[in-house]
């Protein structure tokens, strides 16, 4: 038995198939803005792969300053204010 092959059972992975794998790269093409407003559909895998992890980076960067921006707004307002309840939860999700 092959290393790799042992690999896989003992870790209970399956291997994905190359058509699963091109399935998945044009989906990501569809949900990353900056792949899918190109012209070009001649956007190779590891393109995409390196234009999802950025999108996702930027995604947890505006999410950080959001809740940072909203941590600030609920200290200048009355912490008992329908306002301040609404900013919690907002934060909280």
């Amino acid at each position: 038995m092959s290393s790799r092959k042992s690999r896989q059972q003992s870790t209970g992975s399956t291997r994905i198939s190359d058509d699963q794998i091109i399935d998945l790269v044009s989906k990501l093409r569809q949900l990353v803005p900056e792949i899918h407003h190109r012209r070009s559909d001649k956007v190779s895998a590891s393109k995409v792969l390196q234009e999802t992890c950025n999108y996702i980076r930027n995604l947890h960067r505006e999410v950080d300053d959001l809740s940072e921006r909203l941590s600030q707004l609920l200290n200048t307002i009355d912490s008992n204010s329908a306002e301040a309840s609404i900013i919690r939860s907002l934060i909280n999700q």
